[in-house]
């Protein structure tokens, strides 16, 4: 408990800035996660969830009452997200590796289901700005929903094993860096600018991964871009 509370509280100051301990924590479990995933190893989603949770508390600045009294609804709400996916994932992963097989076999999405990425990334931040914005999100609103939207996208995508996905967090990334180092959240800026050129290789070694081998499992996952 000592711990815990320690972690809760624990400050790094440098300068006049004020950085939680937990918002460093919660993004290097992020980091081992997307390691994990790039490896496609089982563990990449129990370590991401342990991040989330972390990373849920700091970004609900103002209700936590942190030194950054700032709330980035996007950012606390796709921790929510992530959550729920990596329970799916955890369990499909774990099923397919006691098949035998690949935790997933890297391919790339059709036609049809990158028009339905890229519809989905444009229209969700559309939907979402002024929903987020009369919750009180930081502005601009519009950065904070597309990237709740884009890692939601993203995340889907490494569930179906769609290579593109990789170039989904590329995008959120971009939007990432300048609206976390302007709302005063500087651990995760920086983590972001190193997501981004770890996001591109993890984006070539799918890409030959989806080279080598031949899809073997079918994801449960649903497919809105297909109709029955």
């Amino acid at each position: 408990m000592d711990f815990l509370h320690w972690l809760f509280d624990a400050q790094l100051r440098i300068g006049d800035q004020v950085i939680l301990w937990r918002e460093i924590v919660g993004n290097v479990f992020g980091l081992l996660s997307a390691l994990g995933g790039m490896r496609r190893k089982v563990w990449a989603w129990p370590v991401g969830i342990v991040g989330n949770l972390l990373l849920l508390t700091v970004f609900l600045g103002a209700i936590f009452g942190t030194p950054n009294p700032v709330n980035l609804l996007g950012q606390a709400g796709r921790q929510i997200m992530f959550i729920a996916v990596s329970v799916y994932g955890w369990r499909r992963w774990r099923e397919s590796r006691a098949d035998g097989g690949n935790a997933v076999v890297p391919h790339w999405a059709t036609g049809r289901q990158r028009v339905f990425l890229v519809v989905a990334l444009v229209g969700g931040t559309a939907v979402l700005t002024p929903i987020f914005s009369a919750l009180g999100s930081y502005e601009p609103v519009w950065a904070d929903a597309w990237i709740f939207m884009g890692s939601l996208l993203a995340t889907y995508g490494m569930a179906r094993g769609w290579v593109e996905f990789w170039l989904i967090w590329v995008a959120v990334d971009v939007v990432g860096v300048p609206l976390l180092f302007s709302a005063g959240y500087y651990a995760s800026a920086l983590m972001y600018v190193f997501y981004g050129g770890f996001t591109l290789v993890g984006f070539f070694i799918w890409a030959r991964a989806r080279d080598r081998e031949k899809p073997r499992i079918e994801t449960r996952f649903p497919d809105p871009t297909v109709r029955p």
